[in-house]
């Protein structure tokens, strides 16, 4: 009878415990997760590349979307617009000013759920040494089981900022971000 007792407690115990945050380290080493750029190029095309050095990490509570958190930090030097060239100027004190600045930084502020997986995630952004505060709206793509035995969670996202917030010596104006985040649970 004791230990009856003490299933039931547990178990009720468990039934009653609120879920909380998860946490996940975001699947760079798979090349599940991708940050991506465009802009216009002189006015005569658009210009897209990616970095391809960065790692990070968040927490979602499906219950309590507000308690979620993001950080990522990109490498600049990782800069890559598919011509070696240009992205030796990209990395130039014309823009990034990477040997300086090697890091790009992103921390959540707040996440505000908008309904039907929309989530708008404010928080610092830190470019070539100038921090601004960025709005990122998101979407919920799913989660799930993968066939390696962990959890999955994954988002994209979608935020502008301007190059001359940034202080860039050489402004072409607005730069549009697209990110692609999956996560492993830990």
């Amino acid at each position: 009878m004791k230990k009856l007792f003490i299933a039931t407690a547990l178990l009720s115990t468990s039934l009653l415990t609120p879920l909380y945050a998860a946490d996940y380290i975001i699947d760079t080493k798979g090349a599940h997760a991708s940050i991506n750029f465009n802009t216009k190029h002189m006015g005569f095309s658009v210009l897209t590349g990616r970095f391809n050095t960065f790692n990070g990490s968040f927490s979602y509570d499906e219950a309590n979307i507000a308690a979620s958190k993001i950080k990522v930090t990109i490498d600049t030097t990782s800069i890559d617009s598919n011509h070696a060239e240009r992205d030796k100027h990209l990395r130039s004190d014309d823009f990034l000013s990477a040997g300086k600045f090697g890091t790009a930084t992103f921390t959540s502020t707040t996440v505000e759920d908008k309904g039907n997986g929309k989530l708008a995630i404010k928080g610092d952004f830190t470019l070539h040494g100038i921090t601004k505060s960025i709005v990122i709206d998101a979407i919920k793509i799913g989660e799930g089981s993968d066939p390696w035995g962990g959890y999955r969670l994954g988002f994209s996202g979608t935020t502008q900022i301007a190059m001359g917030d940034f202080g860039f010596k050489m402004d072409f104006g607005k730069v549009n971000l697209n990110l692609y985040i999956e996560g492993i649970r830990q």
